[in-house]
């Protein structure tokens, strides 16, 4: 069994770099091939263009990076289990079917509490500034 221990002849370190290739090919997969993704990632810049306007706050960056971090692995994840269900199966079956819509649903959980943490945030200031 490999321990990943690292070896002399730096196998260890090529293989970690190898694996990072891999997750940055899915990244951009995802980021090409699926509109919900390209969804995500447009939302994500404008909140982090919203925030530099705002001069948010440190910890309000934190609530804002982690939600368009976390938004953007769920997505991923989602599609990877849409993936793998319509490698299993081509036609339709309900215990696929269901995987998919959970899959979708943990991703509409936390869009929606993404979407809460922006009007938490920036609905305060955008009135601030609108009131002046």
């Amino acid at each position: 069994m490999d321990t990943g221990s690292p070896g002399k002849d730096g196998t260890f370190i090529r293989r970690l770099l190898k694996s990072f290739g891999y997750a940055i090919t899915g990244i951009l997969t995802a980021a090409q091939k699926e509109r919900n993704m390209q969804i995500h990632i447009a939302t994500g810049i404008a909140a982090v263009c919203l925030s530099i306007f705002f001069s948010i706050s440190k910890l309000e960056w934190l609530f804002i990076l982690l939600a368009i971090g976390g938004m953007l692995a769920l997505e991923l994840m989602n599609t990877a289990v849409e993936r793998v269900v319509d490698l299993v199966t081509k036609e339709f079956h309900p215990v696929a079917k269901q995987a998919k819509d959970i899959a979708a649903g943990a991703v509409l959980v936390y869009a929606c509490l993404s979407i809460l943490i922006g009007v938490i945030i920036f609905l305060p200031k955008v009135v601030a500034m609108v009131g002046r």
